[in-house]
């Protein structure tokens, strides 16, 4: 299903060394490659002089020094924080301690939804549970610097905190792991909820900057054109997740095995929560059953 998106997966970029793909926005590569994170997590500074800096990263020195050096003989004034999993949140105290900046986020990490018996921490022990911003942004608060503009998109889905962040002078978006050239994001309940990310992504359909910047791998072109398509996508996944509950009850680990073509035997666990966030949406809108709540343990069938 993976050819309905024209991924980007061409990327050059050595770690710790500054790249500046359009002017105002200077980008650095953190050696912190995986399977979910491709080649490493990307940090961004928008500006000259008095400057943001987006998604200081995991916490991780030789990352953390790299952009200290960026910025030599200039202010950081802001730190944006796109969402708190352990690839991007946990370098602010460290990038704070050194520059005094603002801290800005949606808000601190938090579950899409209320726990079920059997929920645990999620892939990889991601989440930054003791991120806390300077300041909560709210959906279309804007935050002027010296030259540069930020407007705060809430994107919830891929974590309940989710945003992205609209560079007004160069119409561009900064759009963390909501939308990515290399591939799509993992949604993970409880703290990723399918219902929040489809909504987020049609938020994003109406909006015309033609080039984002995400947090992993290279920009994505022609964005509006490639959210469209990661919109289909995802529709048609839920067609296929549907197709295999229309043949009878199921479970999840027969619908990742009947769905997923050539899956990376590293990504199972990952596949099988993001059927798991499809089948809640899907109970949540009568389209699918189980019984209790939707569990990664569940049996799922078309209602009667």
């Amino acid at each position: 299903m993976a050819e309905d998106i024209p991924f980007d997966k061409e990327f050059t970029l050595v770690p710790g060394k500054v790249d500046e793909p359009m002017p105002g926005v200077r980008r650095i590569l953190c050696n912190n490659p995986s399977a979910f994170t491709f080649k490493g997590t990307m940090s961004y500074i928008i500006g000259r002089g008095k400057v943001a800096i987006v998604d200081p990263g995991p916490d991780n020195p030789e990352h953390g020094a790299a952009l200290l050096d960026a910025v030599r003989g200039e202010t950081v004034t802001h730190i944006f924080v796109t969402h708190t999993h352990r690839d991007h949140s946990p370098g602010v105290p460290a990038i704070k301690h050194a520059t005094g900046a603002l801290v800005l986020a949606e808000g601190p990490h938090r579950a899409a939804r209320p726990l079920h018996i059997g929920d645990g921490p999620r892939l990889d022990a991601s989440n930054d549970t003791d991120f806390r911003p300077d300041r909560a942004l709210a959906d279309g608060e804007v935050v002027r610097g010296d030259g540069w503009t930020i407007e705060a998109i809430t994107t919830p889905g891929h974590t309940a905190n989710h945003m992205a962040y609209a560079f007004r002078e160069a119409n561009v978006v900064l759009s963390g792991d909501h939308v990515m050239a290399w591939s799509t994001p993992v949604v993970s309940p409880p703290d990723g909820s399918m219902g929040d990310y489809m909504s987020s992504l049609q938020k994003l359909a109406k909006r015309e900057e033609p080039i984002y910047f995400p947090g992993h791998g290279p920009a994505v072109r022609s964005a509006p054109r490639f959210v469209a398509a990661y919109i289909l996508h995802r529709k048609a996944r839920e067609a296929s997740i549907l197709n295999q509950l229309a043949k009878g009850e199921t479970d999840i680990p027969s619908v990742v095995g009947a769905i997923y073509a050539n899956l990376d035997p590293r990504l199972v666990k990952a596949a099988g929560m993001s059927v798991l966030a499809h089948l809640e949406d899907l109970v949540a809108r009568g389209q699918a059953a189980t019984n209790g709540p939707p569990s990664i343990e569940g049996r799922y069938r078309l209602p009667a």
